[in-house]
């Protein structure tokens, strides 16, 4: 479980990714935006095998990036970020204009980023319930 809530007046990048993608080495520029602006942007990452490219469990996960890029930032549970009924809940949101006010773009490929603001980090909070 993760409180939300404590995205309160932070900017937020939310990154779908998959660690047998040859964009992998991002976890690393993650890590390095994280650790510049700790106090100011909060960076989580969800694994996913939508695109095939994300074969291993949360556990596996987990310790490949701390081992291979020493992340320290939020790895959410591995889900599903494309546009389809089992869509993780953040993703709906950050898919859906209706919701969000602004985007509809469902990631294309893995680590896709969105930078949320502080205004729209709050409204975060509210679909986590």
């Amino acid at each position: 479980m993760f409180d939300f809530s404590m995205l309160k007046g932070k900017k937020v990048l939310l990154v779908n990714s998959a660690s047998g993608c040859g964009f992998t080495e991002q976890y690393d520029q993650m890590q390095q935006l994280f650790k510049q602006y700790n106090n100011e942007l909060v960076v989580i990452a969800f694994p996913s095998n939508d695109f095939g490219e994300e074969k291993n469990n949360d556990e596996e996960i987990a310790l490949f990036c701390k081992e291979n890029f020493r992340v320290s930032f939020l790895l959410m549970k591995k889900g599903v970020v494309i546009k389809t009924s089992s869509q993780n809940k953040v993703f709906q949101w950050l898919t859906d204009p209706a919701k969000n006010g602004w985007n509809s773009h469902a990631p294309l490929w893995n680590f896709c980023k969105y930078l949320v603001n502080e205004r729209y980090a709050h409204w975060l909070f509210w679909i986590s319930h």
